[in-house]
């Protein structure tokens, strides 16, 4: 499988498509670790069910409450990701992760799973500032076309760990479950280990002026963008939580559509992720990719309502013609993200600005099993339109976002534009 340059095939083959130096070692630790995500995030609810014997209930408290504290992170991992070096955040976060992972082996009541899930998710929180820094001065000129490009691969490595986490499912039995554990906690090793091939970057200097400030809580603009970043965001619990429950109970579509939703999903991604995202690099492009997605997404939420007025081969048609298109809305406004993100942000606070970017996503994750079940569960096909309506203003909103960040970068940042 080829995408736009890269060799998608597993092994040798993978190490040798890719661009030589410290873009080949970033993208093969990005594929480690999403292999390992893969494994566990697929099971990970059924081993604290079934092994460590925790309610379903607590297992969703403690992850809202983990979830709820790891966004403290991100700010200020970033701004010591900028002060210190990102790469050094990332490696104590990757190493924090492995002693969670490990830890989780030991949970067998509601507190301790609480406190280690707190914790893994800090360091998570943390890692994807300091990562979204690395990232900045691994891509080089073209930042947002390198993360269009590690995403497709990271996809990839995410259904491996799927797959892989299936035949564990299949067996069902705790030491299957406890080997995905293992297996994610090495996956952080790998990729710490891989890690250390990238440079270790020094961070950019600041004037006086700034070195005790966080320069994007006065940057209007981004803020703004961050903002809408995160609302659009709610794509994603769309496809992963709601729409498998929408299928199961208000469509006659097979069952096993819920499964096909998601390969199409992903396969989509990976297919596609570089070759669109390599085209959108400015903050200009990353508004007008914004407005494109919000459109698309206006296009499959209505289609998504209709299935449940079809039959069953019907509505497995207009699953997959929906699903295609959320897909295509989902690369636009991932690399429209990229775009703006990088975009916007000084040389001198990427981690800062990657910070608040993830913080402003985290929360639409919060937000959105709960606002989106209402909308499209309860309140059923005038719920979907209505999600549909939103995304395409949210969408409508990029171009001129863009333009502001653009006009007001010298004012919002200190410095002559």
């Amino acid at each position: 499988m080829i995408v736009r340059g890269f060799d998608l095939r597993p092994g040798r083959r993978l190490a040798g498509a890719l661009p030589p130096g410290p873009q080949r070692a970033m993208v093969l630790s990005s594929f480690a670790n999403r292999i390992g995500n893969g494994l566990f995030n697929t099971a990970a609810a059924l081993y604290f069910t079934r092994v460590a014997h925790l309610p379903a209930t607590q297992v969703g408290l403690g992850l809202s409450v983990a979830g709820l504290v790891g966004m403290l992170a991100g700010v200020p991992a970033g701004y010591l990701a900028d002060r210190r070096g990102p790469r050094t955040v990332m490696l104590v976060t990757l190493a924090v992760q492995t002693a969670t992972m490990l830890g989780f082996l030991a949970v067998r009541s509601w507190w301790a799973f609480t406190v280690v899930a707190a914790l893994d998710t800090l360091a998570l929180c943390a890692n994807n500032a300091a990562r979204g820094a690395v990232i900045a001065r691994v891509g080089e000129d073209r930042p947002a076309a390198f993360r269009a490009r590690l995403r497709a691969v990271a996809n990839l490595g995410v259904v491996l760990g799927a797959l892989g986490a299936a035949v564990a499912v299949q067996w069902d039995t705790p030491a299957a479950y406890t080997a995905l554990i293992l297996s994610n906690a090495a996956s952080y090793l790998v990729c710490g280990l891989l890690l250390l091939r990238v440079p270790d970057y020094q961070p950019v200097p600041r004037p006086v002026r700034e070195r005790r400030r966080l320069l994007v809580l006065r940057d209007r603009p981004f803020l703004c963008f961050a903002a809408v970043s995160g609302l659009m965001g709610l794509q994603y619990p769309l496809v992963s939580l709601v729409l498998p429950i929408w299928i199961a109970s208000h469509t006659q579509a097979p069952r096993w559509t819920v499964a096909a939703v998601a390969v199409v999903n992903s396969g989509v991604c990976v297919l596609l992720q570089a070759r669109i995202g390599g085209r959108i690099e400015t903050p200009a492009h990353g508004g007008a990719a914004l407005r494109k997605a919000g459109l698309l997404f206006l296009l499959s939420c209505p289609l998504l309502a209709l299935t449940a007025r079809a039959q069953a081969w019907p509505a497995a048609v207009l699953l997959a013609v929906a699903i295609t298109l959320h897909s295509l809305g989902e690369i636009y406004e991932s690399s429209g993200g990229f775009a703006l993100g990088f975009g916007l942000a000084p040389d001198r606070a990427q981690g800062e600005y990657q910070g608040l970017l993830g913080l402003g996503f985290d929360l639409g994750q919060a937000l959105g099993p709960a606002l989106l079940t209402t909308l499209c569960l309860g309140w059923g096909e005038r719920g979907w339109l209505a999600l549909g309506l939103g995304f395409a203003v949210l969408g409508a909103t990029g171009p001129r976002v863009a333009e502001w960040g653009r006009r007001t970068r010298g004012a919002a940042l200190g410095q002559a534009a």
